[in-house]
């Protein structure tokens, strides 16, 4: 799944690529997309998409159509499709514009050029759009999240650790308590900051906070650096990682075997030099030495 640095440096090129131009229409593909009732995407038919942004995994795509919907009392406020790529959607300039692509979900149509095309693929297709209008963050989808990782400070991070005791790598992928951190980040996050990714959240000490907070900050610096170089959005695979998909190479500091814990959905990598004393975690979730 796409994480911070991806949808961030996605949502500049798509800003680039379409913002200030008229949106001709916007039609869903896959009756399971559209996931709000109100607005009516066709409100939005002849206004202008003013701009592409990011907050957590979620690309913002807004608007200049102003609604009054009485929720605050600044009266009219601008009207913005959220989109969630789930594991392998894209949101990608469409030029072919066919009637049923392959994967497609929603299209946005413009005056000119090329469309705006949401594809997943596979069966399960659980990509969405939602619109809203006012204060976004006070109702779904971005209603839970935490603060974004790239903002949080380090003792908003502090307080966020000590009020969640939990497994580290779990906490870091929480997006109710830190929002753009997925399974990749975090594995680089883990490693950079030689933190075990099974550390109690509420035990690390002040120094260990300190590294984590730089740990995130740097990876995602990196990541979005690497990212502002692409075109279209990469795949896990192609992202330039220590640890993650890496399982059984060399890790880049110290050389050790890099080693996994596997779980159904998922692989936590890790460095045993580097993070966990020199220790091999026991490949299950139950195991007394993941501590």
């Amino acid at each position: 799944m796409p994480e911070l640095p991806e949808l961030q440096a996605h949502a500049e090129r798509l800003s680039e690529q379409f913002g200030g131009r008229e949106i001709a229409g916007f039609r869903p593909l896959a009756f399971t997309t559209l996931k709000t009732f109100s607005p009516d995407p066709a409100l939005t038919h002849g206004h202008t998409l003013t701009g592409v942004s990011r907050r957590g995994k979620y690309l913002i795509l807004h608007t200049d159509l102003l609604l009054d919907t009485g929720a605050t009392d600044e009266g009219a406020s601008p009207v913005s499709f959220i989109v969630h790529l789930m594991q392998g959607g894209r949101l990608e300039p469409d030029e072919k514009q066919a009637a049923k692509p392959r994967g497609g979900l929603a299209r946005w149509t413009f005056d000119d050029g090329p469309a705006l095309l949401l594809t997943e693929p596979g069966s399960e297709r659980k990509a969405g759009v939602w619109l809203g209008a006012g204060d976004l963050g006070a109702a779904p989808p971005l209603l839970d999240l935490g603060p974004d990782a790239d903002v949080v400070s380090p003792d908003d991070l502090a307080g966020l650790l000590a009020g969640h005791p939990m497994r580290l790598h779990g906490f870091l992928r929480d997006q109710h308590i830190v929002a753009g951190i997925g399974r990749r980040l975090a594995n680089e996050i883990c490693h950079r900051a030689k933190l075990s990714p099974f550390a109690g959240t509420a035990k690390l000490d002040a120094g260990q906070i300190e590294r984590l907070h730089a740990a995130i900050g740097s990876c995602i610096v990196d990541g979005l650096a690497e990212e502002r170089e692409r075109t279209s959005l990469s795949k896990s695979k192609e992202r330039t990682s220590a640890v993650h998909n890496q399982v059984g190479e060399p890790c880049p500091v110290c050389g050790d075997a890099v080693r996994a814990v596997e779980y159904r959905a998922y692989t936590v990598a890790y460095c045993p030099t580097c993070q966990t004393g020199g220790k091999v975690l026991a490949d299950n979730t139950t195991s007394k030495f993941l501590k």
